[in-house]
């Protein structure tokens, strides 16, 4: 686990490397709390570590999941309870203080678990041939939503599904996913249809990321051939790429009030683009394949602070 401080160009290293081992990798991570004082992380041998960003130590580790069952696809918190949910489909809730648990069956493949943070009992799902679902924490027994396929090809052929990262869009009840065929689309569960409302194509690539602006009119999306772009939600068009990118996109995310992108992949660089004039703005080696980028909803500007938590693949 890594926290970088952009002014300076520096890395902070917060794990013992010497006992580090492939089965520690960190497949997920997110924010415990809304004071944003506390990473959660989530690795492969099931485990979720709390790290504390004031006291720059792990202050807590809990067990839930194997192995076995999977990666981590998603991560989140809810009135003292942490949703977790692994690529066999199981979704559990654990509450504080409880042993009981709320578990959901997601289906197979699942790719990305998404919280909605207007709502926070409310997550998405999706996966390989698993389409988009939304769930309501609270009445976990059916998803809420439940997208369906899009129609047959000019050939009459079925279309794959696939969907791989998804976003809930503030100020409304749609969602916009990408997928593996390198599509990105809009879905309105408030419509009466459960197909895409907007579908985009961009590329020829899997599409591995996606991220929402701070002005939600548009989305950034990463593919395993490192490129990005910038695509308007309203036409379904793209309005600009980001350059530099070397190898496949692992993490990339918005910063919730600038016009900024943090990425992060193979190449083992992370970067921050600007959205305006689609410019970089700053560039640092990290050394490993890095998985994960998470952004302080902070001012970049704030010096040595945490500004930037990126998971190291191992």
């Amino acid at each position: 686990s890594l926290g970088v401080s952009l002014s300076k160009k520096q890395a902070f290293n917060f794990c013992e490397m010497s006992c580090l081992s492939r089965d520690q990798e960190v497949c997920v991570l997110g924010w415990g709390d809304e004071h944003e004082t506390e990473v959660l992380v989530g690795s492969v041998n099931g485990t979720v570590k709390t790290f504390s960003t004031e006291k720059g130590i792990f202050t807590e580790t809990r067990q839930c999941g194997e192995s076995t069952q999977g990666r981590f696809t998603g991560i989140a918190v809810t009135d003292s309870a942490l949703i977790t949910c692994v690529e066999t489909g199981l979704l559990r809730v654990w509450k504080e203080g409880s042993t009981d648990t709320v578990e959901i069956n997601a289906g197979t493949n699942v790719c990305r678990m998404r919280q909605n943070p207007s709502q926070r009992n409310q997550v998405a799902t999706g996966g390989k041939e698993n389409g988009l679902k939304v769930w309501d924490l609270e009445r976990p027994e059916t998803p809420i939503f439940t997208s369906k396929n899009v129609r047959n090809d000019w050939l009459d052929m079925r279309v794959p599904e696939w969907v791989r990262d998804m976003s809930f869009i503030p100020d409304s009840d749609k969602i916009v996913t990408c997928t593996g065929h390198h599509q990105v689309r809009v879905y309105d569960p408030a419509s009466p249809q459960r197909r895409p409302v907007l579908e985009a194509h961009f590329g020829e690539y899997p599409l591995t990321a996606l991220s929402l602006p701070a002005n939600q009119d548009s989305v950034v999306v990463g593919n395993t051939h490192g490129e990005l772009a910038i695509l308007d939600l309203r036409k379904g068009l793209v309005r600009g790429c980001l350059k530099g990118l070397a190898g496949g996109v692992r993490g990339l995310q918005c910063h919730p009030s600038l016009p900024l992108v943090a990425t992060c992949g193979l190449d083992r660089f992370l970067r921050v683009h600007s959205l305006e004039d689609r410019s970089l703005q700053h560039k640092v080696y990290l050394k490993s394949r890095l998985n994960c980028v998470l952004l302080s909803s902070k001012d970049l500007e704030v010096g040595e602070n945490l500004v930037l938590g990126i998971i190291l693949l191992l």
